[in-house]
C-alpha cells in the first residue's frame, strides 16, 4: 500500500503532467475507471493546480506572519532591556529591585581574587617547567 501521507517528489508530479499532456495522442482512449478518463484527469489536474496555488498564498502569509511576529519579540525583548537599564539607573546595582528583575546584586558576586605566586603556592614552579 502507497504511503499518501508523504508529498510527492515534483520530480514525479511532472512526469504525471507530461503523461496527462501526452494523453491527447492517445487515439481510442476508453478507460475504465471513472477517475482515468480525460475528464476525470482534467478535473484533478485543475484541482491540484487550485490547492498548490492555494499553499503557495498560505505560505507567503505564513511567512510574513512569522516576519511579524519575530519583530514584535524584538521590539518586546528592546523594550524589557530598556526597563532593565532603567530600573538600573533609578534603584543602583545593589537593590532588592534589581535583584528581582533576575540580576544578582553587586555586592554578592564573586570577586576575583588575585593569587600570590611568589608565597611558594608551587603554580610558578609549574609555569617555568611550561616554559
Amino acid at each position: 500500500m502507497t504511503d499518501t501521507t508523504r508529498r510527492l517528489a515534483p520530480k514525479r508530479i511532472e512526469q504525471d503532467v507530461q503523461s496527462f499532456q501526452s494523453l491527447a495522442t492517445v487515439a481510442n482512449y476508453v478507460p475504465l475507471r471513472e477517475e482515468a478518463t480525460e475528464a476525470g484527469l482534467q478535473e484533478r489536474y485543475r484541482a491540484m493546480l487550485e490547492r498548490q496555488k492555494q499553499e503557495t498564498e498560505a505560505e507567503v502569509q505564513l511567512k510574513a506572519c512569522r516576519d511579524r511576529a519575530r519583530q514584535a519579540e524584538w521590539e518586546f525583548h528592546e523594550a524589557v532591556l530598556a526597563m532593565k537599564q532603567s530600573v538600573l539607573g533609578q534603584f543602583g546595582p545593589n537593590s532588592d529591585e534589581i535583584q528581582a528583575l533576575g540580576y544578582k546584586r553587586k555586592s554578592l558576586r564573586k570577586r576575583n581574587r588575585r593569587r600570590d605566586d611568589q608565597a611558594g603556592s608551587g603554580d610558578s614552579a609549574y609555569l617555568t617547567q611550561l616554559e
